[in-house]
């Protein structure tokens, strides 16, 4: 395991090298998750990219820090960690909250980006409304109570029913997130807005969605491909929230086309 002490925390970290020239993947998790969820696209092209994978603060084994958290904070906490492994020009690839982070990071540091991969994610993501209600019932009950209603919104019906083993998994991963850590993301979220800035987005970009996504539905999704200037579109099909988890072949052969397409193998 790797970790490093950036902006005062320490963040859990992977860093997988690659054949000198080889183009920088870097991918950041969604709320309630960690890099593990990455496993699957990462072995698909492992090899042929370097990658960057962390756990986000308040998640998985990096610190705690001091939430509530804003965007910018685990904006920063992306930049300093790729100057700390010298990481620059990356295609960047976020999920949910990671693609606000994703965002965030070209809008600060775009030095730090070559292109964007945005997957299941948004401009600016649900309501004030929605958020509260979900901090307030995480603060009165834990993570467990809003467990079973988050599953419907990140995984697909067949999910449910034919990969119940996976399925215990990534709900004892959800759950086990640190509660200080899960609602300062949420609070992060609620208040992140990316509405003028993606209309700035000046580098390539595709917007990936699941076509069951229930957490940010391929309309919410296509919204923000419409703000980003010559941005692409891609619906991952028998997918909800994750695709990552649930058709990594899938979404690996996406990111592959869309690198190769702007030819974005020269050196990092």
């Amino acid at each position: 395991m790797q970790f490093a002490s950036i902006n005062g925390i320490t963040l859990h970290y992977q860093l997988i090298g690659a054949p000198e020239g080889r183009p920088v993947l870097v991918f950041a998790n969604s709320l309630g998750t960690d890099l593990r969820i990455w496993r699957d696209v990462i072995l698909r092209l492992v090899g042929d990219f370097a990658i960057v994978t962390y756990d986000m603060r308040g998640h998985g084994l990096s610190d705690l820090g001091k939430p509530p958290y804003s965007i910018d904070d685990h904006v920063g906490d992306l930049a300093g960690l790729l100057d700390y492994l010298e990481v620059k020009s990356a295609v960047i690839c976020g999920l949910s909250v990671g693609g606000l982070v994703a965002q965030g990071l070209y809008a600060t540091r775009p030095d730090l980006v070559r292109a964007l991969i945005l997957c299941d994610t948004a401009h600016k993501i649900g309501t004030a409304e929605g958020w509260a209600a979900r901090i307030a019932a995480v603060e009165k009950d834990g993570i467990e109570s809003i467990a079973d209603n988050i599953f419907k919104l990140w995984f697909t019906p067949t999910f449910h029913a034919q990969r119940r083993d996976e399925l215990a998994g990534y709900r004892n991963m959800l759950v086990r997130q640190p509660v200080d850590g899960y609602i300062g993301t949420c609070a992060a979220i609620r208040d992140a807005d990316f509405t003028e800035a993606a209309s700035r987005i000046a580098v390539p970009a595709i917007c990936v969605v699941g076509d069951q996504d229930g957490s940010t539905p391929p309309d919410v999704v296509l919204e923000l491909a419409k703000l980003i200037p010559r941005a692409r579109y891609e619906v991952i099909k028998a997918a909800a929230h994750i695709p990552c988890v649930e058709q990594p072949e899938a979404l690996s052969a996406v990111m592959r086309a869309f690198i190769d397409e702007f030819q974005l193998g020269g050196k990092s």
